[in-house]
């Protein structure tokens, strides 16, 4: 049987919608580059005793969250285009969930009157995915080597539902919260600030690491396998979210005319540039930082502090503003760190980054782009969803930062309670010490560490070696 022209519509896949859509895929790969600078940054400091099964629980999580949000996911984020124009959230769902029309129909075949850019929203199911699967990714840094395998992966769908439900109150441009002025241009708050609430609850129960913040019994310190390889990592990240800030423009006639995903007036080469400089500012000050404290963690917060905070607002500042804030941020990142460390708190990432830089540029948004229009959608003249109807405003990035912090917060509150209950939350600590490769792999590592060549109390004692009194930490190191 042979395709018969007359009969597709042809509007639905002209040139210029092609060229849209290889740049929207183009974003979807620089997203999959994230995911694997952040595995290069988790197999630079997991404990070796732990690292592949780290590795391969990231991956899994992520595929998790990748594949769920297939099934349900995108729906929740469309439904703010369909309630746009008097569907429902049913009507979304309905059309993109797994076996949906919209998810299962050849663009072509389908009308533009009943679906505009069909292709293009198909191709948003593969990005938006990818980010899903990255909010497990970055989960799992704050609860790696202490979450039991089958409570981290529980989560990962669970997790992948809600920040779904909360993309659509909080990024795109007719959401309930992005109408009403919050502003959040690289969804920040769904993305980073909804997994660092749910790990606000989670740190405590789950506990430090055996050696992480203090010498154990049985672990003089923790030590990870290759901290170099965390700046190849690092740089892979920043080389691929350019194409992620791409994906989030819509361009319009004349075709190069680009405004934000929450319809910003914007550009391509201001909202690159922003994005460039507050990575270059948060090094320079991460550097400083570094050198001061003779800690190396800052080196890497330090950048990557800058690119929290200025993600919010890459659309909307001016460069110079960008590299002020770059250069602020990580004293942010710096605050929450020593505060977490000086009370024994075992999570040196989401909270530096995600309450510390995050709230930090949710703030700075708020007090100086304060009346900034944006919001509703191009074309729409009057009603709640006319274009740019909205402006910016302080207390709405305020409740912004509340609802994305507080679902997290509340979506772990209540996946602990059923955890516990059944499959278990937390690892033995004993398993954590002798290392999750060997107890759910049976991997040995290729090298012993000092930290980790400290006798075993349980056996100590029928060696001949006094149980329970470990050598110090000099000693091991001498042996």
């Amino acid at each position: 049987m042979s395709l018969d022209i007359s009969n597709i519509y042809a509007e639905q896949v002209t040139l210029n919608s092609l060229v849209q859509n290889l740049l929207y895929a183009s974003g979807t790969v620089g997203a999959i580059l994230v995911v694997v600078g952040l595995l290069m940054i988790d197999a630079g400091t997991a404990r070796r005793k732990s690292l592949f099964n780290s590795t391969i629980e990231k991956t899994l999580g992520f595929f998790l969250g990748f594949a769920t949000y297939y099934v349900i996911g995108f729906g929740f984020w469309a439904a703010q285009y369909y309630i746009m124009v008097d569907g429902t959230l049913m009507d979304s769902i309905k059309d993109w969930w797994i076996g949906g029309a919209m998810t299962n129909s050849l663009a072509h075949r389908v009308d533009p009157a009943l679906f505009p850019g069909l292709n293009t929203f198909q191709i948003f199911v593969f990005f938006l995915a990818v980010f899903a699967g990255i909010i497990n990714i970055l989960l799992h840094f704050s609860v790696a080597e202490r979450m039991k395998p089958a409570a981290y992966y529980i989560t990962c769908v669970v997790a992948t539902v809600v920040s779904s439900a909360l993309s659509l109150a909080t990024w795109g441009s007719v959401g309930p919260l992005t109408n009403m002025g919050f502003h959040d241009f690289f969804g920040v708050g769904f993305v980073y600030m909804f997994p660092a609430g749910m790990i606000l609850v989670f740190a405590p129960m789950l506990g430090a690491r055996p050696g992480m913040m203090e010498p154990h019994p049985r672990v003089s310190a923790y030590l990870a396998p290759s901290i170099g390889l965390c700046a190849p990592g690092l740089l892979l990240i920043f080389a691929g979210l350019p194409t992620v800030i791409l994906s989030c423009l819509f361009f319009f006639d004349p075709e190069a005319m680009a405004v934000s995903v929450t319809m910003a007036e914007t550009s391509v080469g201001v909202a690159l540039n922003n994005y460039a400089l507050v990575w270059a500012g948060g090094a320079i000050t991460g550097m400083i930082l570094a050198y001061y404290s003779k800690n190396y963690a800052y080196t890497l917060l330090g950048p990557l502090a800058g690119y929290v905070a200025g993600a919010s607002g890459f659309d909307v500042y001016l460069p110079w503003q960008a590299l002020i804030l770059g250069l602020i941020a990580p004293l942010a990142a710096y605050a929450v760190y020593e505060f977490t460390l000086k009370r024994g708190i075992d999570e040196h990432k989401l909270f530096p980054l995600f309450l510390g830089a995050g709230t930090l540029g949710m703030v700075f948004l708020g007090i100086f782009k304060a009346g900034t229009p944006r919001g509703g959608y191009l074309g729409i003249e009057e009603g709640a969803y006319a274009f740019q109807h909205g402006e910016i405003s302080l207390l709405m990035q305020l409740v912004g930062i509340v609802v994305c912090v507080g679902a997290g917060v509340v979506t772990a509150l209540i996946l602990s309670v059923i955890l516990k209950a059944t499959v278990g939350l937390r690892v033995d600590e004993d398993d954590q010490i002798d290392g999750l490769d060997m107890l759910y792999w049976e991997l040995e590592p290729d090298v012993i560490t000092h930290a980790d060549n400290v006798p075993n109390p349980r056996t100590a004692a029928r060696s001949g070696s006094a149980a329970g009194v470990p050598p110090s930490a000099d000693a091991v190191a001498r042996s």
